[in-house]
This record gives structure tokens, C-alpha cells and sequence, in this order.
């Protein structure tokens, strides 16, 4: 396999014109927004958003030139997800699915799975879980792959599953390695050799399809695994020692930024809206200065998130590999987003009354912040351990996957 494209101009890829995949995302943004209820009905995207969505390729924006991907960098990635998820909550969560774990398959498997996955003319998307609620147990060939698991967002629209796995140690029990830590890895197959069970009935993103999946003895190629919590990047290896976590960090801070952003516009419209409710909601100081006061946290959570990710760029191009304080922040800028857009909703949600109430723009991403901010990825316990990093009370640590470890 030929070595990544690394350009005279930028480690990140110039084949690609950005601002056309912009003004693609604008075109489509009114197909997206016009299918968002029946979408919520349908318990996924239709086959219109579905449709105008599947020529950005997502899955193969953070991939490498040299197999077929777009080589986007991190902040060129969050506009990108931004950008959707402004017109459609669903589309941009499984948009930064498809995008991340793409990325995670990009960057982890081996050169003959990725000739399979990611050359000539296919098209894959990629669907899973990173919780090892199953076993993979070592047979001729590869593994066989049992279990089952919750929240795969996008799967409905996936090629391929990305599923997180203990390996049995032949009794039925996890492996575990020479530092007695059990050994997780993350499995690829075809989605059609899994069980769909539906089940999806949440508060919001209730058209991501995030439903349980099963898998009874499904046989898995030797190459179709890596080792989730210890990868190593097999390409674009600067980029890529952002790890699992890091990617998906990308997507989840892209997200949320573009939902912020929509809620804030949107009651802004309503309240300069001169009959009812909204004429004497647009009359008040009182609105105007929360208003205010949350539009300019949403910005500010959303300038220090391009700041984290802009170092971050800056120690690629150089060559260098992520920090551990890099994480860190990247893991406080991904909450604020997070936080800042939850206070936003909180804020639109009472202010605007009946009409945040009823089916609209304002409601559906109320419930799907809300319903964001529950994801594990926020969980405070990740915060916490950033600010004991950037304090210095452990500063002698690394992350792997969610947690800071001591150094070995």
C-alpha cells in the first residue's frame, strides 16, 4: 500500500474541495429539515434524507487520500458536522457516526482489510458499538463473535458493524494480558450477518435508529479486529494517535455546536416575530439578555473548541504525536460545547413557552440536546480526570480509551 499523502502545503488532504462539500450540505439542508418528523416517526432516516445525504460519503472523510477518503482535518470535520446537524439533529449524529468510526476503521485495521473496506469504488459506512457487551472466541480463520449490544446509531444505513468485544480465553471467560487487564477488540462484519432488534424509543434523536444489534457466531477475519483500547495507527499515524476517543470527539463536539447554534437562531426568529406571544417576547429586556448571555456562551465554548483542535492540527503538521494534555482539553472543550448548548436549550425551552412546547424546530433539538448530553462520552467523571491532568495532580499519567492510567 502506498504511504499516505502528506502535501507540500498541509498534511491534510487538497484534493478535496471543501467549500464545495459546504455548499453541498446547504443544497441539501432543506431535504434534511423537511423530513425531520417523518423521520422521528419512521424511527430513522428516510430514504430522501438518506439519499441526499450518502454522496458526502461521510464514512470517508477523515481517510486517507491514498485509500479512497477525503483527508479532512479535525476543524474542516467539525464545520463539516456542524453544518448538517444545523439543519437536522438525526442527519448530524448519524453523519459524525458514519464519519468517526470510519476514521477508526481507517486508521486501526490492517492493509488487507482496509484494500477491502475502503478501495476501488466501494462504498462502506460503518455502524457499532464501543461497549464489549460480547466475546470473541479464537477459531481457524479468525474469531467467532457473539453477544449483544445497544446504540448503534446509523446502523440502519451502515455496511459494516465496528463492535467492541472481550476475547474469551477458551472457557468462556475474558483474556486478560501480562498486566492483568482484560483484552477488548473491536470486531468488523457485514451489518446483514447481525440480528436487528429495533427497540429505540428515547426523548430524542429518535430518527438516528439507534437500536440493539445481536450477534451469534459470526465469523470474523483475522484482520477484521483491532485492540480498542491500545491501537496503534497503522497510516496517518500523527493524526491518528488521536486514538478511538479523539475521534470521536470530533464528531460528538461537532454536533453539538451545530445544534446550539440552531436553537439560539431559531428563537431569535420567533421573537422578532411581531403578533403574540412573540411580539411581547421580543418587547422584553429580560429575553434579550439571556438571549445574550447564552448566544455568547455557545460562542465562546465554540472558539475554545477550534482552539483546542487548531494546536492540535499544529503539533500534527509538525509532526508530532497527540499530547496527553491535548486529550484533556479536547475532552473539557467537547463538555463545554455540550454544556453550553444544554444551558441553551434550558433557556429557549422557557422562554419561548407554548411555541417550544409544540413540534417544531425549537422542541425536537431541546430533547435531542438533552438527549445528547446523556451520551457517555460527557460523562463527568472524563471532566474530572482533565482537570486533575491540567492541574497537575496527574500529570504523570496517559489516557487509554476514557481513562487516565497511570504510566507504565
Amino acid at each position: 500500500m502506498n504511504a499516505p499523502l502528506k502535501h507540500e502545503n498541509a498534511y491534510w488532504g487538497t484534493k478535496t474541495d471543501f467549500s464545495s462539500l459546504m455548499e453541498q450540505v446547504r443544497k441539501i439542508g432543506p431535504v434534511l429539515e423537511e423530513n425531520s418528523q417523518d423521520n422521528e416517526k419512521l424511527g430513522r432516516l428516510n430514504e430522501a434524507t438518506f439519499e441526499a445525504l450518502k454522496s458526502l460519503r461521510m464514512s470517508h472523510i477523515f481517510a486517507g487520500e491514498d485509500i479512497g477518503g477525503a483527508q479532512l482535518s479535525p476543524t474542516r470535520g467539525l464545520q463539516l458536522i456542524e453544518a448538517i446537524t444545523y439543519y437536522s439533529g438525526a442527519a448530524g449524529w448519524i453523519s459524525m457516526v458514519h464519519a468517526c468510526i470510519g476514521a477508526m476503521s481507517a486508521a486501526f485495521l490492517p492493509d488487507t482489510a482496509i484494500n477491502r473496506l475502503f478501495g476501488g469504488d466501494v462504498d462502506n459506512r460503518f455502524s457499532g458499538q464501543g461497549t464489549p457487551t460480547g466475546m470473541l472466541r479464537k477459531v481457524d480463520g479468525g474469531y467467532l463473535l457473539n453477544g449483544k449490544w445497544s446504540y448503534a446509531s446509523g446502523i440502519y444505513h451502515a455496511t459494516f458493524t465496528h463492535t467492541a468485544a472481550l476475547l474469551d480465553d477458551g472457557t468462556g471467560q475474558p483474556t486478560k494480558d501480562e498486566n492483568g487487564n482484560v483484552i477488548v477488540l473491536c470486531a468488523h462484519a457485514p451489518v446483514e450477518d447481525h440480528d436487528l432488534l429495533g427497540n429505540w424509543h428515547s426523548l430524542g434523536l429518535q430518527a438516528t435508529g439507534s437500536i440493539d444489534y445481536a450477534a451469534k457466531d459470526v465469523l470474523i477475519p483475522e484482520d477484521m479486529v483491532f485492540p480498542i483500547l491500545t491501537a496503534e495507527p497503522q497510516r496517518m499515524k500523527e493524526f491518528f494517535s488521536l486514538g478511538v476517543v479523539g475521534l470521536a470527539s470530533i464528531g460528538h463536539s461537532g454536533w453539538a455546536i451545530g445544534a446550539s447554534r440552531r436553537i439560539l437562531d431559531e428563537v431569535a426568529k420567533y421573537a422578532l416575530t411581531k403578533t403574540g406571544r412573540a411580539g411581547l417576547l421580543g418587547e422584553s429586556d429580560k429575553f434579550w439578555f439571556d438571549f445574550g448571555r447564552a448566544d455568547a456562551r455557545v460562542r465562546a465554548a465554540r472558539a475554545f473548541l477550534f482552539e483546542v483542535w487548531r494546536d492540535v492540527e499544529a503539533s500534527i503538521e509538525a509532526g508530532n504525536r497527540v499530547s496527553t494534555r491535548q486529550i484533556s482539553l479536547i475532552h473539557l472543550a467537547k463538555s463545554e460545547v455540550h454544556e453550553a448548548g444544554v444551558d441553551a436549550c434550558q433557556f429557549v425551552y422557557r422562554a419561548a413557552g407554548g411555541a417550544a412546547l409544540r413540534y417544531g424546530v425549537m422542541q425536537r433539538t431541546y430533547r435531542e440536546m438533552l438527549t445528547a448530553a446523556n451520551h457517555f462520552t460527557i460523562n463527568p467523571n472524563i471532566v474530572g480526570a482533565a482537570g486533575r491532568e491540567i492541574a497537575g495532580l496527574w500529570s504523570d499519567r496517559v489516557w487509554q480509551f476514557y481513562d487516565l492510567i497511570e504510566r507504565k
